[in-house]
């Protein structure tokens, strides 16, 4: 027989929170520590004139590496490479072109090898998408998760989101 139990909700499909809200409810860009912006594309929208959803995650993309890759203040040791262990986002509002995104990026915690990160995307100061990531530091020659050393932990502990303001 068939169990009509409702089935519990994966905790990777719960409502990213900021402040202990759901990101609906969401701040404004000033409120993460790290920002970034890229240009909307025109090849970016779908037929109902606003941004595909599959491009959200190369604006999330954008703000993450830009914090992990930065030329100017690496943090990658030598070896070592990321990998996006997850990523769930919230679709909050629709994104039209022309435009510009803005991007807010903090970290909401650091593992033994991975890194949580906390995101939203905003497009003329209101929120669109929130986005949660996990990257794993990898070390290329074992292809294992690498510890992260004291350094990358020090660098990336300027980014670092309260516990409270990630809803934790």
């Amino acid at each position: 027989m068939l169990s009509r139990s409702r089935p519990q909700t994966p905790r990777f499909l719960s409502l990213t929170r900021f402040k202990g809200h759901p990101m609906t409810h969401a701040p404004s860009l000033d409120a993460f520590p790290f920002h970034a912006r890229d240009k909307l594309r025109y090849s970016d929208t779908d037929q109902q004139g606003h941004l595909n959803n599959a491009v959200f995650a190369t604006f999330f993309e954008t703000g993450r590496v830009e914090i992990l890759y930065d030329p100017q203040r690496p943090v990658l040791p030598e070896g070592t490479f990321f990998v996006v262990a997850r990523i769930a986002i919230d679709f909050l509002a629709e994104v039209r072109w022309p435009g510009e995104i803005a991007i807010g990026t903090g970290v909401a915690g650091l593992g033994r090898s991975s890194i949580r990160l906390t995101q939203a995307l905003f497009q003329n100061g209101k929120p669109c998408a929130a986005a949660e990531s996990v990257v794993v530091l990898m070390d290329a020659a074992t292809r294992r998760p690498a510890e992260i050393p004291p350094e990358m932990r020090e660098r990336l502990s300027a980014y670092l989101v309260k516990a409270e303001d990630a809803g934790d």
